[in-house]
């Protein structure tokens, strides 16, 4: 594989890395940055997504910097962000919060949020956020209670993964389904061909 075709993902969520598979593309290499994720003052979510992503591409950048057999790679980057109106729902640490998340997003809808940074390797910045809407049933307590016995709200954001047991607490989704899950897969594909990434190679192998 030539050098310039290497691809940095920014990120070490295995929904991502899943997602990327699906589509036929297998990161030469992972690179989470960890980086403080709490929203600015009025900041709004969609704002956040696109701050966090280009943040964490940059930051992959900066860590190459030096390392001549990774310089000139394309990287990778996204953020999902969850909210109820301008109010973000962040990855609940503790059973409360996502008891308190759930309650929230019982009965209404919410927008998830994920901003995709992709750096090419003349280093020119491409940015996008995609925006699904998504509306919960009437959470009843005994709903709730078992979903958070479950523990698949743990490392999530919103307190849900719907590609899990919460996908059937989906009355409707307004958007990509894929972005809901960590990355739109479209139009990251998209962003990838557009800046000459040989995504069809891999199908070619069968």
């Amino acid at each position: 594989m030539a050098l310039t075709h290497k691809l940095i993902l920014a990120s070490g969520s295995p929904r991502r890395i899943e997602l990327l598979a699906q589509a036929g593309i297998e990161p030469a290499r992972l690179m989470p940055m960890d980086l403080d994720e709490t929203p600015k003052r009025t900041e709004h979510p969609r704002s956040l997504a696109w701050r966090l992503s280009s943040e964490k591409a940059r930051a992959a950048l900066a860590a190459i910097k030096g390392e001549p057999g990774w310089e000139g790679s394309y990287i990778l980057a996204a953020d999902t962000v969850v909210s109820v109106g301008r109010r973000v729902l962040g990855k609940p640490e503790l059973v409360s919060e996502a008891s308190s998340a759930l309650h929230l997003l019982s009965g209404r809808s919410h927008r998830v949020y994920t901003g995709v940074c992709l750096i090419t390797p003349d280093k020119t910045v491409r940015q996008k956020v995609i925006d699904t809407k998504v509306r919960f049933k009437r959470l009843s307590s005994h709903d709730i209670d078992s979903y958070l016995a479950s523990g698949q709200w743990r490392g999530k954001a919103g307190a849900y993964g719907i590609q899990g047991i919460a996908g059937s607490f989906v009355v409707k989704l307004v958007g990509s389904y894929t972005n809901v899950v960590g990355l739109p897969l479209y139009e990251t594909v998209s962003l990838l061909m557009g800046e000459g990434y040989d995504v069809h190679e891999s199908w070619m192998k069968g």
